[in-house]
């Protein structure tokens, strides 16, 4: 009786959830349940069908600066026409950063960013991996800049991959980190210093990106995970004769061009890294993944 009342509820309070609106998981942040709740019970959003604000949007949000570190409020803009997101400074008519939906993700950081409504918005510039940190005071209002964002990017992908099916493409939209963490790494000769460094995980890119700090703007280098038809494979422990880490626990990735060795904290993380690391080398390459993996060892190699 309480299943088929729960169901009835689903049906009714969201019978028009819009296909590139975030639905919160029980690991989210709670701020996303919290906005969740409020826009299906007090705003009664989606019992009935209506056009779902997707398209141009200005507002304010605090950026963490690339150089000075320091949060500072700076308008942004987002223009559906030309599918770019911008940000202004001091000049109101020039951007200062001019951020194209093909390559954008959002994510909700709260912890790494020190705030609860902290959202960390990622691209690609000049062949590099880009992070933003921002946030704002009202939680509405940073949730609202998030569906925005997924519904931009739900657009572009319906333009990009014409005939796929929406359930193809909403995992697409935008995605977390499939872990993150600290970890030590070598050199290429497996003889230099292990150096202590922040690693993001992303597993539907199949890139493990490396920075010295967790709020870097931009990464160190990194690991494009290809797939063991690839040769691409990883192994639980580390090599004999390396230099020696101040962690004993580890694994190897092996990649067609060299062997990565890492060092983790204890054995509980190596153990998810492994889990995580084995299961994106296990899928296939897709046409667009091979493209991808040549594009990043071209930027790696310069």
């Amino acid at each position: 009786m309480k299943a088929h009342g729960n169901l009835r509820a689903k049906e009714k309070y969201e019978a028009f959830v819009p296909p590139f609106y975030y639905k919160p998981r029980v690991r989210d942040c709670m701020i996303l349940k919290e906005e969740w709740i409020k826009a299906k019970y007090e705003r009664r959003e989606f019992e009935f069908k209506r056009d779902y604000p997707t398209g141009d949007k200005e507002g304010y949000l605090w950026k963490r600066g690339r150089d000075n570190r320091q949060f500072l409020k700076r308008r942004f803009v987002y223009s559906e026409s030309e599918r770019l997101l911008k940000y202004y400074t001091n000049n109101p008519t020039v951007p200062k950063g001019t951020i194209p939906i093909r390559s954008l993700n959002a994510m909700f950081q709260g912890d790494k960013i020190g705030h609860a409504h902290g959202l960390e918005i990622t691209y690609v510039q000049d062949r590099q991996t880009r992070n933003l940190f921002v946030y704002h005071e009202d939680g509405k209002e940073i949730v609202a800049w998030f569906n925005l964002l997924r519904a931009a990017r739900f657009n572009y992908l319906r333009g990009a991959f014409p005939g796929t099916p929406e359930a193809e493409l909403i995992p697409k939209i935008t995605r977390n980190y499939s872990k993150a963490g600290y970890m030590e790494k070598t050199g290429p000769t497996h003889k230099e210093p292990f150096k202590k460094r922040w690693f993001n995980l992303d597993a539907e890119q199949r890139k493990l990106l490396y920075y010295k700090k967790p709020l870097d703007a931009f990464e160190q280098g990194g690991v494009f995970i290809g797939s063991k038809e690839q040769g691409y494979a990883v192994s639980e422990g580390l090599p004999r004769g390396i230099r020696k880490s101040k962690w004993d626990t580890g694994f190897v990735i092996k990649t067609p061009w060299r062997e990565f060795v890492f060092t983790c904290e204890n054995t509980n993380d190596q153990k998810e890294w492994l889990e995580i690391l084995r299961e994106i080398i296990s899928r296939p390459m897709t046409e667009e993944d091979c493209k991808e993996e040549a594009l990043f060892q071209r930027r790696q190699s310069q």
